[in-house]
């Protein structure tokens, strides 16, 4: 049986409806290992060849001819994966963007009037400087005033703008409904199930989200709810439901945090404050609006949210908050899997995720979260909290200094401890193996893939790209030997590069092979790379070399061999 390629790729599934998973059938995920023919060549060269087949010759020929495949085949089985996808996302309500935005109108004379001022009627200067709002943004705002709506801007960008920030969106609130929005707005569309959204869209692809004023279900009357009177509510706070049109003020308290619930009036220069956030913000406070624990049992997802403000802002959590996060940890199974795979994104996406997968393992989220992350800590104590922790510093920097990266890249680098322990479940992957399964990394990475694909939507690109990301380390490391040719011409070989960069930053461990491979070199095979790939399995599998082809006029075939040892299988990708 041929040992297990890096960076290969299962063929196309004939459903799209299929989860990646790690126990998929052989007759579905096997890539055969069949060898090329290989060209004539000089008999010096064969017989250099012939030396060095006792040693690598099974992970180099035998699984040639599967690399290339897979090398070759990988964009395609990526753009399966994306058509799948789509398929999945077919259903949303979304209204299609046309190919070309129809062009807002010139201004009409009125319009040109209407402008921020940078001074209140009061005398004193505006709270914000309306040089530091976006003026796509200030556009929408003054033309829904222009139309007779409340237009306000909301939440993360005015929070940021009163603490000095630079502010990634802006988002408007308004008394407009959506379809008067779409109505306002040429270059418009409505998207969202639960509550419709308007998105206007702007040149460069720029989004301003604008949402109607909303108000929370649970303070509403039994009769707005759609419950019966007299009918007891039960302790199920859960919102399930959130479509309810509101108030200006009612849309303010139903918002999580106080600091989130701020609105600024242009017109007026000022803001809003209904739930006294500007005093969490003076003080650096984290704070639910209403009672925490009421506010985390309808919507636990906002533990994650908490989380994320916490580390990005450097702001201190409440302590009845911080408790109320506590006690609403074991409801965030109830949550859309969807929701807090997105939100465990953002955390990692926006490069705080050491601190805030810190913050998530105080609060003992991780274990619902990321699972085998947590059984990671747990097991190796403070030298894997170590070592985990300098991969997600490693990230961070790279995020931090506005470096692209993929959310395949970033879920790679925070797995790749796992990958490396040498605790997995040597058995399991033997198994594996021997059962002629598709390559596959760590048993629990392949579960926790798996489980996103299939409950959390994790789309099926992502979740293939991580894992030949993880695949492709052993061969950037020098534990396993393959030829640089065909390694280099796989499409993933920079992104598993760069993921590689990161290892090394973490470990300081690989730098002479990172260097080689950087500079268009191909490092020797690691040292200790022969002696645990001949260990491994305690010799019960053994390395099969494949017959190579003579010219004519060589003389016959080589016979065939085994060395004693046996190859790792792919599920072992965290021996290090």
């Amino acid at each position: 049986m041929s040992s297990n390629p890096e960076l290969s790729a299962p063929p196309e599934r004939a459903s799209a409806s299929e989860p990646v998973a790690a126990d998929a059938a052989p007759s579905e995920t096997e890539i055969p290992s069949t060898p090329t023919p290989e060209s004539s060549e000089p008999p010096a060269q064969a017989a250099r060849a012939d030396e060095e087949a006792d040693d690598d010759e099974a992970d180099d020929d035998e699984a040639e001819g599967v690399f290339d495949e897979a090398g070759l085949s990988a964009e395609a089985v990526l753009a399966a994966a994306e058509a799948a996808d789509a398929a999945e996302r077919g259903d949303e309500e979304v209204e299609q963007v046309p190919a070309v935005l129809e062009p807002e109108p010139e201004p009409t004379p009125y319009e040109r009037e209407l402008h921020a001022p940078h001074v209140r009627p009061t005398g004193e200067p505006a709270e914000i400087d309306p040089d530091e709002l976006d003026p796509d943004a200030l556009k929408v705002v003054l033309r829904l005033h222009q139309h007779g709506h409340q237009a306000y801007m909301v939440g993360g960008c005015v929070r940021d703008l009163l603490l000095g920030r630079k502010p990634k969106d802006f988002d408007i609130a308004t008394s407009a409904t959506p379809n008067e929005v779409r109505g306002i707005f040429r270059n418009c569309r409505l998207i969202g199930r639960r509550f419709r959204l308007a998105h206007v869209y702007f040149k460069g692809g720029k989004i301003i989200e604008v949402s109607t004023f909303r108000a929370n279900p649970t303070e509403l009357e039994p009769v707005n709810t759609g419950e019966d009177e007299g009918e007891p509510s039960g302790e199920d706070l859960l919102i399930t439901h959130d479509n309810v049109f509101g108030t200006a003020q009612q849309d303010a308290r139903r918002r999580d945090f106080t600091i989130n619930g701020l609105f600024y009036d242009v017109a007026e220069g000022r803001v809003i404050d209904y739930v006294r956030g500007r005093r969490d913000l003076d003080e650096r406070f984290i704070r639910t609006i209403g009672d925490p624990e009421i506010r985390m049992r309808e919507d636990p997802v906002r533990i994650l949210r908490a989380v994320r403000f916490a580390a990005k802002l450097g702001l201190d959590i409440e302590s009845r908050t911080y408790a109320a996060m506590e006690g609403a940890v074991e409801d965030l199974p109830r949550c859309a899997p969807a929701r807090l795979l997105e939100e465990t994104f953002r955390l990692i996406r926006g490069g705080v995720s050491a601190p805030a997968l810190k913050l998530l393992d105080a609060l003992d989220a991780l274990k619902i979260l990321l699972p085998p992350v947590n059984a990671y800590l747990k097991q190796h104590g403070k030298e894997g909290e170590k070592t985990f922790y300098a991969f997600a510093e490693a990230l961070d920097r790279r995020v931090a200094a506005g470096e692209p990266l993929d959310d395949a890249i970033l879920l790679a680098t925070l797995l790749m401890p796992i990958s490396r322990s040498p605790g997995q479940d040597e058995s399991q992957a033997q198994a594996s193996s021997q059962e002629g399964g598709r390559p596959s990394v760590s048993h629990v990475v392949e579960d926790l893939l798996a489980g996103f694909v299939q409950s959390a939507r994790l789309p099926r690109r992502i979740a293939e790209r991580c894992r030949m990301l993880l695949l492709a380390q052993r061969t950037l490391s020098g534990e396993r030997r393959r030829r640089s040719a065909a390694f280099k011409r796989h499409p993933l070989f920079q992104e598993s590069l760069t993921v590689f960069e990161m290892t090394v930053e973490a470990t300081s461990e690989g730098r002479e092979q990172l260097d080689a491979w950087k500079s268009g070199e191909v490092p020797p095979p690691r040292a200790d790379a022969a002696d645990s790939e001949g260990s491994d399995a305690g010799g019960q599998r053994k390395r099969r070399r494949r017959r190579r082809r003579r010219r004519p006029s060589g003389g016959g075939a080589s016979g065939e061999g085994a060395s004693s040892g046996s190859s790792a299988s792919g599920s072992d990708a965290g021996d290090a």
